[in-house]
């Protein structure tokens, strides 16, 4: 499935998935313009043919030189028009997080570069914004896993986000549901964007709301 010319690679994907997929031949043929990228490939449900309409997106991608790859993701990346991009901050290889409008998430992983996670965040005027978008990816991606019953999983990353996000905005205790987890971010987001001074775009948070909630 690895192969520096995209055209193969999507066919193959395509096939992978079982239905013609616009959006994996898109970030395909986007990503696979860059001359320092090796290969990409779709992983994951949506390789395997078992996705389901909420399931996220994965890619792996191999690249010669990878701060090249790194600095021109945005650019590259424009034409989706994503709401949120940013490095995964707790993964333990480095992965460039996107959500698009859907809301659909995104994820390049770089299997072979390494990436050691890194402390909770420190709110200020510069990074609040930042810290909005990974709350929105984080829950975007767990709430399809709440869904389907997996409570040790939630459970485990609803105190990670409590430790890495929450606490560090003020929040007192671990949420026991998505639905807590927002109802006690928002508030303690709206007063830490009062006291720094800056204002979050509601966008991102609105289209993250039109994700459905059932079982998946």
């Amino acid at each position: 499935m690895r192969h520096r010319d995209s055209k193969p690679l999507i066919e193959l994907c395509r096939r992978c998935v079982k239905l013609p997929s616009l959006l994996a031949d898109r970030v395909i043929a986007l990503v696979a313009r860059h001359p320092e990228v090796r290969s990409i490939e779709l992983a994951g449900s949506r390789a395997t043919g078992q996705a389901r309409p909420d399931s996220d997106w994965d890619f792996l991608v191999e690249a010669g030189d990878f701060a090249a790859v790194a600095a021109a993701l945005p650019s590259l990346l424009a034409p989706l028009e994503p709401l949120a991009q940013q490095w995964d901050r707790l993964s333990g290889e480095q992965c460039w997080m996107l959500i698009l409008r859907g809301p659909v998430k995104v994820d390049l992983i770089f299997p072979e570069e390494p990436h050691v996670h890194e402390p909770p965040w420190a709110p200020s005027a510069e990074n609040l914004g930042a810290i909005d978008a990974h709350l929105w990816d984080w829950l975007l991606w767990l709430r399809p896993k709440e869904g389907s019953g997996k409570r040790e999983l939630v459970a485990a990353e609803l105190e990670k986000l409590f430790v890495h996000l929450l606490r560090p905005l003020g929040v007192a205790r671990v949420p026991s549901s998505v639905a807590e987890a927002v109802e006690l971010y928002r508030p303690a987001r709206d007063a830490a964007a009062a006291r720094l001074g800056c204002v979050i775009s509601p966008a991102l948070e609105a289209e993250v709301a039109r994700a459905p909630r059932g079982e998946s």
